[in-house]
């Protein structure tokens, strides 16, 4: 008997993550969607994980109108988002009436089907999620976060897809988001969740392992229903199988999609150009790598460790980096690394490593972990560490927001005018400081996204070759057309480096750091630690808060910063008991390892 097997395609949303940093704008995607809406796919993935941070974030564009864009454009296909439960889209637990309000929203919006997944695979997280989306009147699809370990195992898969079908969900996905699937472990699973409940099966995998189309074969083979593909010019590596190479597949078996295999070439054909023009956030870590198998890290988050590596001259570290995520997984309980728990994970590896102990330095997320407040650890931490990081502190055993207070109100409050919708709200809830940033640069009128840099021609690199030689390129910012002219670079110093440019025949010093930032007039004033009483920082970041004020007395090892880097939160401490005598930074600003950022006198 023959059966038809259901695609969703992840071009719009989890392909351009996995390889190019989630930067692909809605300029891009709304030319080829009349050809999307006519492929006849089950569903389009467009919104959810990294792509709402990055709209506000790097793009400066309004994620919730790039849904109704597209809800516009796409009027015959599903619309697919990514959601991370009690977390939403966000790095922390959202009380109640906040997810209510964002399911609601986005449902309004035009969101169909929500693909609901708890990091910790604690269904207690789901719970309100799915609620809201049966309320919403919408496909709530229940998510495993797949991945290996002594206490994942198939019978533990399947107990949470029953849960899960209890608790409302429509269908069920298996969520490889490292590629750590074995076509034979996929056949296994797949098999087991067809037999012990009754909703349809979805299948995810990332190609990191190159493994991914033959798992997705083997779960078809074992009556999965659905699988998620890319257009080819996304596809592989660190993303999903090609949506062409697994329609042509199964073309003409008892399994075939159905699909117009010409017209999807048509829709690769376009996405090949586009691609390039992203080209500067290409990684090199998007290739296949069956590392990932051992070290289980997610494309995204490879990508990221090296940007942080690179910040700190450190980028030849990157195996012992990679090398101590298990051990810090293991010591946390093995949590599948996915958003969050991956930043958590890696970032506290990073540090490790950076600093030449384990756990000299414990970021303010590992401790709420260890206390519970992400939900519960799949198996078991490890306890001295536990005792390191939260002490005599109450462990946390009920659903981390069973003890959130609802937020809406007060979030209204604080964002006040500026906020024109419930859906600005709910921007400045899932990211306090960039959300309020957004807003306020909206209502300004002074929105300015990155610029995206041109592929060099032919024979410019030797042109740029001697000093003092003009590199010229002319750039497009939507509509605006700037012509640089960089006539000279200067000596690279604290992982920065001088640039002297003529921007429209107006001279110019910057000075560029990583991730695309440019600061005018030159590095940071702020002078090198030398003496004790001088408190600074390991890594770049962002100041979040000053918690000591000029003339306050201060304990060795009292906290007197919190400072964040790769999304992750720590503590920078005192280093000598004293009395603080000057404080060079506040919240905002951007930091450099070994700058003196407080003076404490002893």
């Amino acid at each position: 008997m023959s059966k038809k097997i259901f695609v969703t395609d992840t071009i719009l949303r989890d392909a351009h993550q996995s390889l190019l940093a989630t930067r692909m704008r809605t300029e891009d995607m709304l030319p080829i969607c009349e050809k999307l809406d006519q492929v006849g796919y089950w569903s389009l993935e467009v919104w959810g994980g990294a792509t709402f941070d990055a709209c506000v974030r790097f793009l400066k564009e309004d994620p919730w109108e790039r849904l109704r864009q597209l809800r516009a454009a796409l009027p015959n296909t599903r619309l697919q988002m990514l959601l991370r439960g009690q977390n939403l889209l966000g790095y922390r637990h959202y009380s109640d009436d906040v997810v209510r309000a964002f399911v609601a929203k986005a449902a309004v919006n035009g969101i169909d089907v929500f693909r609901i997944f708890d990091a910790m695979n604690d269904v207690r997280n789901l719970r309100v999620a799915i609620e809201a989306v049966k309320a919403a009147g919408k496909h709530a699809q229940g998510t495993i976060a797949y991945t290996t370990s002594p206490v994942h195992t198939i019978d533990a898969f399947v107990a949470q897809a029953r849960q899960m079908e209890a608790m409302g969900c429509d269908s069920v996905a298996i969520k490889d988001m490292a590629g750590l699937l074995t076509p034979f472990a996929t056949g296994e699973l797949v098999r087991a969740l067809k037999a012990e409940q009754s909703l349809p099966v979805f299948i995810h995998s990332h190609d990191t392992a190159g493994l991914a189309a033959m798992c997705q074969l083997k779960a078809v083979e074992n009556g999965a229903d659905h699988i998620d593909t890319a257009i080819s010019s996304f596809a592989w590596g660190t993303s999903h199988p090609g949506t062409e190479s697994m329609v042509a597949a199964l073309k003409g078996s008892e399994f075939d999609t159905g699909l117009d295999l010409e017209l999807l070439q048509d829709i690769g054909l376009y996405f090949y150009a586009v691609r390039k023009k992203y080209h500067q956030f290409e990684s090199e870590f998007t290739a296949v790598d069956t590392r990932v198998q051992v070290n289980q890290v997610p494309g995204g988050m490879i990508s990221n460790l090296a940007n942080q590596l690179k910040e700190q001259g450190a980028l030849n570290r990157m195996n012992e980096v990679l090398a101590e995520i298990p051990r810090v997984r293991k010591d946390l309980g093995y949590p599948p690394l996915v958003t969050p728990t991956s930043q958590i994970v890696g970032t506290q590896a990073f540090f490790n490593v950076l600093a030449g102990e384990r756990y000299k330095t414990i970021t303010n997320e590992v401790k709420l972990y260890l206390q519970g407040g992400y939900g519960k650890a799949p198996g078991q931490v490890d306890e001295k560490l536990r005792r390191q990081a939260i002490g005599n502190e109450e462990l946390i055993d009920v659903r981390p927001a069973d003890l959130l207070k609802p937020e809406m109100t007060k979030l209204r409050a604080d964002i006040g005018a500026l906020a024109k919708s419930e859906e600005d709200v709910l921007t400045f809830a899932m990211f306090p400081d960039i959300g309020r940033k957004f807003l306020e640069e909206r209502a300004a009128g002074t929105l300015t996204p990155e610029v995206l840099l041109p592929i060099p021609e032919a024979g410019s690199a030797a042109r740029a070759g001697g000093e003092g030689v003009p590199t010229e390129f002319v750039i497009d910012v939507h509509g605006e057309t700037y012509r640089v002219d960089i006539t000279g670079v200067g000596v690279k110093a604290e992982g920065k480096r001088h640039f002297y440019l003529s921007i429209d025949g107006m001279p110019e010093e910057v000075v560029f750091e990583p991730l695309n930032e440019f600061v005018s007039g030159g590095a940071s004033k702020r002078q090198q630690a030398h003496a004790p009483g001088h408190v600074s920082t390991t890594m770049p970041g962002n100041i979040v808060d000053v918690l000591v004020k000029e003339g306050d007395s201060v304990k060795v090892g009292q906290a007197v910063l919190i400072t964040e880097a790769m999304k992750m939160e720590t503590e920078v401490q005192a280093s000598i008991a004293g009395k603080i005598v000057a404080i060079h930074v506040a919240k905002g600003d951007r930091v450099n390892p070994g700058e003196i950022l407080i003076e404490i006198e002893g």
